[in-house]
């Protein structure tokens, strides 16, 4: 009788954990009404994330904040963190993954650009409190007063990084042109597959007089653009588990250097399923001639 009794418990702690981090399918819409200040892709972009953003309102709820101090502030109302910011409030979940491409109608009303973004993907719920990573884009220099997201073609970037806990961190840039990501961290030279963080450090990447006798590990990244302005998105990954192992015959613990938007994102995806402590922080950027 005890050891049904402690079975039907285990079944309950188990039904439990299910609840916490349900995920769904959804089909998103948003429309957005851009000011005169909007390009065309920048109005997309931005009903693309607002459309996912009410999705996860919708079917999760949104917790009201008395506050700026909250992980989405910090970040400048970007939709970068797993807690998006939504007039206010915070909604209870993250965007795992996008189903199919995205489908726009492009409309203009009294000459007022009118965007019109619809997207199916699959979302989770979010009951624990995130990480409070600090993950910072600098430009042409290496205090946190560098801190910003647009670049002039030639500016050196950095990345400031700090965790209340111990972990491990990849960083990877995805070029919007060619749709191509890239992994900037670990370095290439590096034997790592994942770079081990120290709790309450602060690191300052992509600097060699900041890596100490490692210096001659570090790559150096100069932004360059081809047109008069494009877009790329900083994704940092971090989590308290060691994600993928050095010494792994496993390809798919390991992400290439180089790889499609697609394959980066269905790999993500299938590691965020795995660990779910793991965060994720987008930083979009922009580099003008």
């Amino acid at each position: 009788m005890k050891h049904r009794l402690f079975i039907i418990v285990c079944l309950c702690f188990l039904c439990v954990g299910t609840f916490a981090q349900r995920t769904e399918k959804v089909r998103a819409e948003y429309i957005y009404h851009a000011p005169e200040n909007i390009s065309l892709e920048e109005a997309k972009r931005i009903a693309l994330e607002r459309a996912k953003i009410q999705a996860i309102a919708d079917e999760f709820g949104t917790i009201v904040s008395q506050s700026n101090t909250t992980l989405v502030s910090n970040r400048n109302g970007e939709s970068s963190s797993d807690f998006f910011s939504l007039g206010g409030s915070e909604v209870k979940g993250e965007w795992i993954e996008t189903i199919a491409q995205p489908e726009y109608d492009i409309n203009y009303e009294q000459g007022m650009l009118v965007v019109k973004a619809m997207v199916s993907g699959s979302i989770r719920e979010i009951v624990s409190a995130q990480i409070d990573l600090k993950a910072e884009v600098l430009c042409n220099g290496t205090d946190l007063k560098f801190a910003r997201s647009d670049f002039k073609s030639g500016d050196d970037l950095y990345l400031y990084f700090q965790s209340p806990i111990n972990g491990y961190l990849a960083v990877y840039l995805l070029d919007e042109v060619s749709q191509m990501v890239y992994c900037l961290l670990p370095y290439k030279s590096s034997l790592e597959a994942v770079t081990p963080i120290e709790k309450d450090k602060p690191y300052i990447f992509f600097s060699a007089k900041h890596a100490g006798d490692k210096g001659y590990l570090v790559d150096e990244y100069t932004m360059t653009c081809n047109n008069h302005v494009e877009r790329n998105t900083i994704y940092v990954v971090f989590s308290p588990n060691e994600f993928a192992k050095a010494n792994s015959n496993n390809v798919e613990e390991l992400l290439p250097q180089q790889l499609s938007l697609e394959e980066f994102q269905k790999r993500l995806v299938k590691r965020r399923y795995r660990d779910k402590e793991m965060d994720l922080v987008r930083n979009s950027i922009t580099i003008s001639k």
